[in-house]
């Protein structure tokens, strides 16, 4: 489920260089960061819920 996450962001990040997505938040190519840190946000979630089940 981490490597899933992972490539998904991964592939966010890079169609946002390529051509900015439009959601609020993501209109310019230099917001890539947000996604980035959205996805350490997320997989740290996911960590963390598995260490709990």
């Amino acid at each position: 489920m981490t490597k899933m996450i992972g490539l998904l962001l991964l592939a966010a990040m890079l169609i946002q260089i390529i051509k900015p997505l439009g959601l609020t938040g993501l209109r310019r190519r230099g917001d890539f960061w947000k996604l980035a840190v959205l996805a350490l946000v997320l997989w740290s979630i996911t960590l963390l819920a598995r260490d709990f089940t």
